[in-house]
């Protein structure tokens, strides 16, 4: 199975940060997507299937919220996991995203080493 992950978010420094995180899983032939709005974020998920998704919740055109629950409630594709990363802790963003079926919710600012180790986790990848 191709391992590839998308990283979504409006902002261009943000997907490099996490990017560049993750950049070691490239030895382990994992594949990066970017994009930088909802709606293609949601053309890219339905296109290439990739094994994990990190997903920003405040973004133009289409929310984090809304792109989680068209994939994991209306697509069922319930193999691609979801990550949502916001600046918000709040409980009731953590809530909501929980009803829209994403597998993990992280707040902004992220430390990069849960992110990798989560990474690894989600793709197998000892």
């Amino acid at each position: 199975m191709d391992k590839k992950i998308l990283i979504v978010d409006d902002e261009a420094h943000i997907r490099m940060l996490i990017e560049q995180t993750l950049e070691e899983l490239e030895d382990e032939g994992v594949e990066f997507l970017t994009a930088d709005n909802g709606a293609s974020a949601l053309e890219i998920i339905q296109e290439e299937k990739p094994s994990l998704v990190f997903l920003d919740v405040m973004m133009p055109k289409m929310n984090g919220m809304d792109v989680c629950q068209k994939v994991k409630k209306e697509l069922s594709m319930q193999e691609v996991f979801i990550i949502l990363l916001t600046a918000k802790g709040q409980e009731l963003d953590r809530q909501r995203g929980q009803e829209v079926g994403a597998d993990v919710y992280m707040t902004k600012p992220f430390d990069p080493e849960v992110l990798l180790q989560k990474a690894r986790q989600v793709l197998g990848i000892a």
